[in-house]
């Protein structure tokens, strides 16, 4: 079992940034990868941006070129940077880890989810 524990939602300002957290129960090095999702109000859950340990990361074309997701491997850690946050930022953000193993041969593969902090921008 992997839990996780997001962190740094609020009010914010229009035009003005944020950086979420994301704390992990066990090394993150062990991850094949790690995600921010968010569900704004009556929407559904999409993906934000992602990081494929050891390979790269890639963003949602909403927040390309705004944001940055980052880990720390000593602090079991991961962050979402964002700036220039606007009304559509509003939403439930999300912490989701992949895990995937081999045992006797096997593929398994488990997803963990966080319970979520809440972004509103204050207009």
């Amino acid at each position: 079992q992997v839990q996780l524990v997001e962190s740094g939602g609020g009010l914010v300002q229009p035009g003005g940034s944020l950086r979420l957290s994301c704390a992990a129960s066990r090394s993150i090095s062990s991850f094949y990868s790690m995600c921010w999702y968010r569900q704004a109000p009556g929407k559904q859950r999409d993906s934000v941006a992602t990081l494929i340990t050891g390979v790269g990361t890639n963003y949602a074309d909403s927040v390309k070129g705004r944001s940055t997701i980052s880990s720390d491997n000593a602090k079991n850690t991961l962050a979402l940077q964002m700036n220039n946050l606007t009304t559509k930022d509003t939403a439930d953000y999300y912490c989701k880890t992949d895990l995937r193993t081999v045992v006797r041969g096997l593929a398994h593969r488990y997803e963990y989810w966080g319970q979520g902090t809440q972004v509103t921008e204050s207009s």
